[in-house]
């Protein structure tokens, strides 16, 4: 799922192409995408675009006469920059926004149709779609610490729920821990003030230098490659790969659909975390420690 950095280039990709350009139409060819029916979309077309934000996960595209569209991209959700009146793909395309200079797709990949648009009119119907989430790049260290530690949950699960942070996923997460030397385990309420310190810079830094890196390596183009799983990334997708700190073979923990990162030298003393399905497989034989695996 598109998390902070890709939603901000994504956002830098559209300034430059829809702002302050005139919807021409909307054309959808999934039923499923669209999730609200009051204003109808019909009243977006011929609309100019007044402003482009984040909201959270999602982006938001504002038109004159107070609309909003709302766009979540989900997991497999991405944009693709076409010349006007572009074709929409059969297998993949949901839906085209036609400009004079050009056409944008909604494009999603597999088989379960999560995407969603939905048109509201006026500021105050955007409320329902905003989670909650401290917004990490505008707080202050005193807030940040307050909002991660009100519940004792894991640092991953704080990071990544919405509710409690916004814009982090599950990539971004596991690089702002390596940074910080945190175990994705280690519980919010047994952290001390100079690691929610440490998380805190991490938050900040990570997210912003992913965010200038994807615009400087993108440039003047619409990007292509939205993708959870960068080269340069320290840990995340990177399981049996050396840390780029300290050269211990990254580590991972599976659950459901998502995969932790994280290197064990760098973030948890050596110490392995078990993985739910392989540790209960491997019982007594499960390696506690990095060394148990030389």
């Amino acid at each position: 799922m598109p998390e902070y950095p890709d939603i901000h280039l994504y956002l830098h990709a559209l300034e430059q192409r829809i702002l302050h350009r005139r919807l021409l139409g909307i054309r959808l060819t999934s039923p499923f995408l669209l999730r609200s029916v009051d204003p109808p979309l019909a009243v977006a077309e011929g609309s100019e675009v007044v402003e482009l934000r984040r909201l959270g996960k999602r982006i938001v595209v504002g038109l004159d006469a107070e609309l909003f569209l709302v766009i979540h991209l989900m997991i497999a959700g991405r944009f693709r920059w076409k010349e006007p009146s572009a074709t929409i793909p059969g297998r993949l395309g949901l839906a085209a926004f036609d400009f004079d200079a050009g056409t944008l797709l909604l494009t999603e990949a597999g088989t379960k149709k999560r995407a969603s648009l939905h048109l509201v009119r006026g500021p105050g119907a955007l409320a329902p779609f905003e989670r909650g989430g401290l917004e990490v790049l505008e707080s202050d260290l005193t807030t940040f610490a307050a909002r991660l530690t009100a519940e004792n949950r894991t640092v991953k699960r704080a990071l990544t729920d919405p509710t409690i942070l916004s814009g982090i996923g599950n990539a971004y997460s596991d690089e702002i821990l390596h940074r910080a030397r945190l175990s994705p385990v280690k519980r919010t309420k047994s952290l001390g003030a100079e690691e929610i310190g440490r998380l805190f810079e991490a938050c900040r830094t990570v997210l912003t230098e992913w965010a200038d890196r994807l615009v400087a390596q993108t440039g003047d183009a619409f990007p292509t490659k939205v993708t959870a799983f960068r080269p340069e990334m320290a840990v995340h997708g990177k399981f049996g790969k050396p840390c780029p700190v300290c050269g211990a073979p990254v580590q991972r923990i599976r659950y459901a659909d998502n995969e932790t990162n994280y290197c064990a030298r760098c973030q948890t003393d050596g110490r392995l975390l078990a993985d739910r399905a392989l540790s209960r497989l491997l019982k007594a034989d499960w390696p506690r420690r990095l060394e148990d695996l030389e």
